[in-house]
C-alpha cells in the first residue's frame, strides 16, 4: 500500500504528538531521588492531571462518540457503564498483581546500605504505580492517534491544531509515568523509555487505523473505549498516586500537586477550543 504526502504528513503529526511524552520523562533527569517532597507533589501531580483529563475530556468525548452511534437515548447509559467497566477492570489487574509492601521513609536513602536502602524505596510499589499509569496513557493514546491522523487526513490546518494541543498536554502525562518509575529503580534511562513507549501508542494507533481498523472503526467503539479509559485512568489516581503521594509526603503537599496537575491540563485543553 503506496502512502503520498498527505498520509505521510499525517503520521508525522500523530508521531509529533504522541512522542511529546518524551519531553515531560525528561524531568526524571533533574530529580534527586532522596527529595520525597518532590516525589509527594509529583504524584499528586500525575493524579491531578489524569482525574481532569478524564472527567473534562475524555469522559465527554465517550458520550459524543455514541451520540453519534447510538442515540441520545442509549449514549449516557453506555458511557456510564463503560466508565465503572474500566473502573472494574483495572481492580481486577491491581488484585491480580502482587502487592508491594507498606512503604516507609526513605529520606536518608543514599547513607543505607543496599537491603535497606531497596525496603526504604518501595521499589515495587512504584513500579507498579509507573507501569500501571503508562498502561493507562497507553490505552488513551491509542485511540487519540486514529483521531488525530483522521482529522489531518480531513484538513491539515485542523491537524495540526489537535496535534500541538495533544503534544502539549501528553507532557504532563509523560511526567505521570517517568517519575515513580525513577523514584522506584533510580535509572533515569529506564524511566524515560518507559514514558517514551507510552506516547508510542499514538502513532501505533494511527498505524492500526490505516492498515486494519478503518472499517471497523465505528463512533460506538470509540466511545466504550474513551469512557472506560476514563474509569481506568481515575481508578489509578484515587487507588494508587493519590495514597502514595500522601505517605510520602505532607498530605497537602499531594493536594497542592493534585491541584497544579489540574490547571497544567486545565490550559492545555484550552487549546482544543
Amino acid at each position: 500500500m503506496i502512502m503520498n504526502n498527505d498520509i505521510l504528513l499525517a503520521f508525522g503529526l500523530t508521531l509529533f504528538a504522541g512522542l511529546s511524552t518524551g519531553i515531560g520523562s525528561a524531568i526524571a533527569f533533574f530529580a534527586k531521588r532522596t527529595n520525597t517532597k518532590f516525589l509527594s507533589i509529583a504524584l499528586g501531580f500525575s493524579a491531578g492531571v489524569m482525574i481532569h483529563v478524564s472527567f473534562v475530556e475524555i469522559f465527554f468525548e465517550a458520550k459524543d462518540s455514541l451520540v453519534l452511534g447510538l442515540g441520545e437515548t442509549m449514549e449516557t447509559w453506555v458511557t456510564v457503564l463503560s466508565f465503572f467497566g474500566g473502573m472494574l477492570f483495572i481492580a481486577i489487574v491491581d488484585r491480580i498483581l502482587p502487592s508491594a509492601e507498606n512503604p516507609h521513609d526513605f529520606k536518608s536513602v543514599e547513607d543505607m546500605t543496599e537491603k535497606e536502602r531497596a525496603k526504604a524505596l518501595d521499589k515495587q510499589k512504584l513500579m507498579r504505580i509507573g507501569v500501571m499509569t503508562g498502561v493507562a496513557i497507553a490505552i488513551h493514546n491509542f485511540p487519540e492517534g486514529i483521531a488525530t491522523f483522521a482529522a489531518s487526513m480531513a484538513d491539515i490546518k485542523l491537524g495540526i491544531a489537535i496535534a500541538v494541543a495533544i503534544a502539549i498536554h501528553n507532557i504532563p502525562e509523560g511526567i505521570a509515568v517517568s517519575v515513580p518509575i525513577y523514584y522506584a529503580t533510580g535509572n533515569k534511562r529506564k524511566a524515560f523509555v518507559y514514558s517514551f513507549l507510552s506516547g508510542l501508542a499514538e502513532p501505533v494507533g494511527a498505524l492500526v487505523g490505516y492498515f486494519l481498523l478503518s472499517t471497523f472503526i465505528s463512533p460506538s467503539l470509540f466511545g466504550i473505549i474513551f469512557a472506560s479509559v476514563a474509569g481506568i485512568m481515575v481508578f489509578i489516581s484515587l487507588e494508587e498516586l493519590l495514597p502514595a503521594a500522601r505517605e510520602y509526603g505532607e498530605p497537602r503537599l499531594a493536594i497542592y500537586g493534585m491541584f497544579g496537575g489540574m490547571v497544567v491540563m486545565a490550559f492545555s485543553l484550552l487549546l482544543f477550543i
